[in-house]
């Protein structure tokens, strides 16, 4: 499949940001990698259509909506390998589904490793989902997650099935990191093709966030979790991702476990595509997930 020139651009961009070379580092400079953060966006746009402001525990909510009479929530859980963000690319990209779509929508900034572990990340993940259920009814309510933040919902829907807490209408995971110890040898073949992630990089910040450095707790590593009664998955992964070949295994588990589940595999693609702008192949990706959350 031959793919666009901006395809092309997007990876010269990647490039000269050196985003390969921060994650190549170890241990990672966090510090250096949040300078990409943007916890309160700008722009006409929010001005206009932010409704709210709230925390939830150490999570700062921002709430999104052109009409606030909209019955439907989707949870967004930005990535950032545990260590940083929201960025620009997840601002950008709700912006395009707030337009399109009849949701409000929640950008969680959770609090962040080295300072916050795992547990304390996932009890903020917990309690945000709990304090949706106090305004919407579960099948209003869907989640968005990439990368990191793809770790989160799906091991949020894992917890939410052993504790029998009623569950989200749907899950749309972007890019998620399925397994946090690296321990996949297919990752090292892919480690060379990926122009984002490193998995030394990536490894570093796992370790910085987990709890007594056990990166096989399903909290960290949904993978060796259940997968058994999920809803609606929607699962978008890239070939030049050093989180690929994990997913791979993650959908042999979601199939066995009869999950309904869709598939949309991104050929020659880097880590969390349908968010990078500018990408024509991004775009197609977005206006996907678009058509999901309106069916």
């Amino acid at each position: 499949m031959k793919q666009s020139l901006t395809y092309y651009i997007t990876l010269l961009v990647i490039k000269l940001k050196g985003v390969k070379k921060s994650f190549s580092k170890v241990p990672i400079d966090f510090k250096k990698i949040r300078k990409e953060d943007v916890h309160y966006p700008k722009g006409k746009f929010f001005k206009q259509n932010q409704l709210r402001s709230f925390k939830v525990s150490d999570s700062l909510i921002t709430e999104i909506g052109v009409n606030k009479k909209f019955d439907n929530l989707l949870i967004f859980i930005h990535g950032g390998a545990f260590i940083s963000g929201p960025a620009q690319h997840h601002w950008d990209t709700l912006k395009e589904i707030a337009k399109q779509t009849n949701y409000k929508i929640w950008m969680c900034n959770y609090p962040k490793a080295p300072k916050n572990k795992i547990t304390k990340i996932s009890e903020n993940i917990d309690l945000i989902y709990k304090t949706a259920l106090e305004s919407y009814p579960s099948n209003k309510i869907s989640f968005i997650g990439d990368s990191a933040g793809g770790t989160l919902v799906t091991s949020l829907i894992q917890r939410l099935i052993k504790r029998n807490i009623e569950l989200p209408n749907k899950i749309i995971l972007v890019s998620p990191v399925m397994d946090a110890s690296m321990s996949n040898i297919e990752i090292e073949k892919v480690d060379h093709i990926d122009p984002m992630l490193s998995k030394n990089g990536v490894l570093s910040a796992k370790k910085m966030c987990a709890e007594n450095n056990d990166l096989k707790n399903a909290m960290i590593s949904p993978l060796y979790g259940s997968f058994k009664n999920f809803p609606q998955t929607i699962l978008f992964l890239a070939e030049n991702d050093i989180t690929y070949p994990d997913q791979k295994l993650a959908i042999k588990k979601f199939t066995e476990a009869k999950v309904n589940l869709e598939i949309i595999e991104g050929k020659n693609m880097p880590h969390i595509w349908p968010f990078l702008p500018v990408m024509k192949e991004a775009k197609k990706a977005l206006r996907k997930i678009i058509k999901v959350l309106n069916n």
